[in-house]
């Protein structure tokens, strides 16, 4: 895991938790229905797992959202990316969107870092 005072990846998902659930509450069919979509899109296919995560990562980083690119960083790594897999994921992200991704795609690895350096919790 990096040095720096702010982590990417589960300090974003710990603060987005709550949040997630009250929202949950009010609209689970939605909630459910969303689910449900990711787990179609994101299943082993013609792509695999880990190619998936890659694209969502990249598309998490140009859309700028801090927790996309925590939940597909920590895809990745769950999936066997490598730290150069995610290196040159983003740097196919910069190319395509320029500037914005030289602040998110750094995220973007300092998230990978942090889910590929800790075991995930039971």
């Amino acid at each position: 895991m990096s040095d720096h005072e702010h982590h990417w990846g589960r300090e974003v998902q710990a603060g987005l938790a709550p949040l997630a659930r009250e929202l949950r509450a009010e609209i689970p069919g939605v909630i459910q229905a969303f689910g449900d979509l990711h787990k179609a899109a994101m299943g082993a296919g013609a792509l695999d797992v880990k190619t998936k995560e890659l694209i969502a990562l990249g598309i998490a980083i140009t859309e700028k959202c801090d927790g996309c690119i925590a939940a597909h960083a920590r895809g990745a790594a769950r999936a066997g990316a490598t730290r150069a897999e995610v290196a040159e994921a983003i740097g196919v992200t910069i190319l395509m969107q320029g500037g914005p991704a030289t602040v998110y795609g750094p995220r973007a690895l300092d998230a990978y870092d942090d889910f590929a350096a800790t075991p995930p919790s039971a």
